[in-house]
C-alpha cells in the first residue's frame, strides 16, 4: 500500500505527464484519419480490372499472357507512389501518439492495481513501434516494387503479383505487420479494460479502446470506420488535458482505484434512493404528541341542507 506522500508524487507525476500529452492526443486524432483519407482517396482513382477483364486472355487461349489486365493497376500505384507513403507516414505518427497515451494508462493503471496485466506494457511498445514503423516500411517497400515493375519490361501475371504481394519483402513486412497489429490491439484491450477497473476510464470510453484496438488490427470499412480510433484518441486528449464533460474520474485525482459500479451495483442504489423517497413521502406531517390527533371526518354539505328544511317544517307546524 503506498503511502500518503508516494501518492500525492506519482499523481503529480501523472499530471504532468498527461498535460504534456494532451495536445499530441488531439493531433494524433486527426492524424490518423487523415492518413486513411489520404490513402482511400488516393487508391480510388485506381484502374480496377472486371472478372471479364480479368478472364479475357483465358478466353482468348493465352493462359500466360505477356501482358497482365493488372499492369495499369501496378502502374497507378508506382505513380502515386508519394500520396501513398504521405499517408501512411501520418497514420504511423497518430499511432506513435497512441503508444504514449497508453503507456500512461499503464502506468496509472499498475499504481492504483499492481496485480493489473503485467503484459501490457510490453505489447503497447512491441506493437505500438513496430505497427508504425512497418506502415511506412511496407508502403515505402510496396513503391519501390511497383516502381521496378513500371519501369521493366516484364508485365506478366507473376511479375504483377511480385510487385503487390508475394515479393520476399512484401511477404515479410505483411506477417511482421499483423503480429504487431495483433500486439497493439490486445494491448488496446487489456488496457482499456484495465483502467476501467481501476476507474480511470468511463465504461463507454473503455468499450470505444475496446473498438478502436480491433479496428485498428481489421482496418475494415476505410476511413470511415477510421473515425473510432480517432475519436478515441481525441476524447483521451479532453481526458488528460482535465476538460473532462463533468469532472474527471475521480481516480485520477484520489491516486487510488475507485472502479466503476456495477449495472447491478447501480439497480439496487436506485432502488434503494427510491424506496427512502418513498419512505420520505410516507412520514406523517406532525411530529411528537400531535401526530397522534385525528381530525374528525368533516361532514357533508347534504346533511346541513336537511337539518335546515326540517327547522322550516317544525316553524310550520
Amino acid at each position: 500500500m503506498p503511502s500518503s506522500k508516494e501518492i500525492k508524487e506519482e499523481v503529480a507525476s501523472e499530471t504532468h505527464r498527461r498535460n504534456r500529452l494532451a495536445v499530441s492526443a488531439f493531433g494524433g486524432g486527426f492524424l490518423y484519419l487523415l492518413g486513411g483519407i489520404v490513402a482511400s482517396e488516393t487508391l480510388r482513382g485506381a484502374p480496377t480490372v472486371g472478372l471479364l477483364q480479368g478472364i479475357a486472355p483465358a478466353l482468348a487461349g493465352e493462359a500466360s499472357p505477356r501482358i497482365s489486365p493488372r499492369t495499369s493497376e501496378v502502374k497507378f500505384i508506382s505513380h502515386h507512389a508519394f500520396p501513398l507513403i504521405a499517408g501512411s507516414a501520418l497514420s504511423a505518427i497518430s499511432v506513435i501518439v497512441l503508444t504514449l497515451i497508453l503507456l500512461v494508462l499503464v502506468d496509472a493503471t499498475r499504481f492504483r492495481r499492481p496485480s493489473s496485466w503485467s503484459a501490457a506494457r510490453p505489447l503497447v511498445l512491441v506493437g505500438g513501434i513496430g505497427l508504425a514503423v512497418l506502415t511506412v516500411g511496407h508502403q515505402a517497400i510496396s513503391s519501390i516494387q511497383t516502381h521496378s515493375f513500371a519501369v521493366g519490361h516484364d508485365f506478366s501475371r507473376s511479375a504483377v503479383d511480385k510487385a503487390l504481394t508475394k515479393g520476399a519483402a512484401n511477404e515479410i513486412t505483411e506477417y511482421v505487420d499483423l503480429l504487431a497489429g495483433l500486439a497493439l490491439m490486445a494491448a488496446l484491450i487489456g488496457v482499456s479494460l484495465g483502467a476501467l477497473r481501476v476507474g480511470l476510464l468511463p465504461r463507454w470510453m473503455a468499450i470505444l479502446g475496446c473498438f478502436s484496438g480491433v479496428l485498428i488490427f481489421l482496418p475494415i470499412g476505410g476511413a470511415t470506420f477510421e473515425v473510432v480510433p480517432a475519436f478515441f484518441m481525441v476524447m483521451m486528449g479532453i481526458l488528460y488535458a482535465g476538460r473532462w464533460p463533468n469532472g474527471e474520474p475521480p481516480a485520477w485525482a484520489s491516486g487510488e482505484a475507485r472502479p466503476w459500479p456495477s449495472q447491478a451495483e447501480r439497480r439496487a442504489e436506485y432502488a434503494e434512493q427510491r424506496a427512502s423517497k418513498q419512505a420520505a413521502k410516507g412520514r406523517p406531517a406532525l411530529s411528537g404528541a400531535g401526530a397522534d390527533i385525528v381530525p374528525a371526518p368533516a361532514q357533508p354539505a347534504a346533511n346541513g341542507r336537511s337539518r335546515k328544511r326540517r327547522r322550516k317544517r317544525g316553524t310550520r307546524g
